[in-house]
């Protein structure tokens, strides 16, 4: 089911399945910021990871000597969660552990994914609560993709990314069959701060970036419009097409932690950079997409 919130800016559609952005669209001119999905390329969206982001070795971890399955980027992005709260604005969905999630995943959560409207800008606010009795590792993130070009005007390659900060960022480097390795090289920006936007960076799979600033604009010196994200307590970003092909969208994906290590199957107690939340504790993240 669809679910519709809105502003005097924008209009925002986002599905109770994974509680996944559908639809952000500029009122002013009706210009369509999300990619809309097509299966030649990614039948996606903007999913919304928990409780793990990326691969799992074999879809496999441990956790206390027993073995556990799970998809890629966890099981929420392909889960109905329940509507708790819509106003015209803003709207809540939850999903608490139950006799599904518990065979995947064995910890007793609580997580609400809330959608706040603000001018031209849609928070994703992320509360995740430990009911259970133990120490709760997982992590969140988000997959959004965007249309490149964003208005019909120019091609992929008159596209660039923009971080709003000088800093060396390091990106991870990947293993043939799009694991992790412990292995990161300096990552090259034009200016310190600039990435052009051509079709065959992504033919090893995704970038993965740490040491990262943390707001990043896509935009574009034949068109107007832009697409900004600030994830300022995410770790990594990632940056993703589909491999060797000529797909006009880009995901640009805050995460708190990444993909197992190529040909290592993760114990989950202590799997890298995973959120440990102790028992009655809540946590939150968020990020902001902002259209101009």
């Amino acid at each position: 089911m669809l679910y519709t919130i809105e502003n005097k800016f924008i209009e925002v559609e986002i599905s109770n399945v994974g509680a996944e952005l559908m639809s952000i669209k500029l009122k002013e001119d009706g210009t369509q910021y999300l990619w809309q999905g097509n299966a030649e390329y990614w039948s996606g969206r903007a999913y919304n990871l928990f409780p793990i982001c990326g691969r799992l070795t074999e879809g496999k971890y441990t956790y206390k000597g027993k073995t556990y399955e799970m998809n890629l980027h966890g099981f929420t992005r392909k889960t109905p969660l329940n509507v708790i709260n819509q106003k015209s604005d803003s709207i809540s969905f939850n999903l608490k552990a139950n006799e599904n999630t518990i065979k995947m995943y064995p910890f007793d959560f609580d997580l609400t994914i809330t959608y706040i409207l603000e001018n031209t800008s849609v928070k994703t606010l992320f509360i995740v609560k430990n009911n259970g009795e133990e120490t709760m590792p997982f992590a969140v993130g988000g997959h959004p993709g965007f249309n490149v070009p964003l208005d019909n005007n120019g091609t992929f390659e008159d596209y660039y990314l923009e971080f709003a900060c000088e800093k060396q960022a390091k990106s991870i480097v990947m293993s043939p069959t799009c694991y992790t390795t412990r292995e990161t090289l300096p990552f090259a920006l034009e200016k310190g701060k600039i990435l052009h936007l051509k079709h065959d960076l992504f033919d090893n799979d995704a970038i993965i970036l740490q040491d990262m600033c943390k707001k990043i604009t896509l935009k574009s010196s034949v068109s107007n419009k832009s697409v900004t994200l600030e994830y300022p307590d995410m770790n990594y970003l990632g940056l993703w097409h589909k491999p060797h092909s000529d797909a006009p969208y880009i995901c640009i994906e805050p995460w708190y932690s990444v993909p197992a290590y190529d040909g290592e199957i993760d114990d989950l107690s202590s799997k890298r950079d995973m959120i440990h939340l102790e028992k009655g504790k809540t946590y939150q993240n968020a990020f902001t997409i902002t259209v101009k």
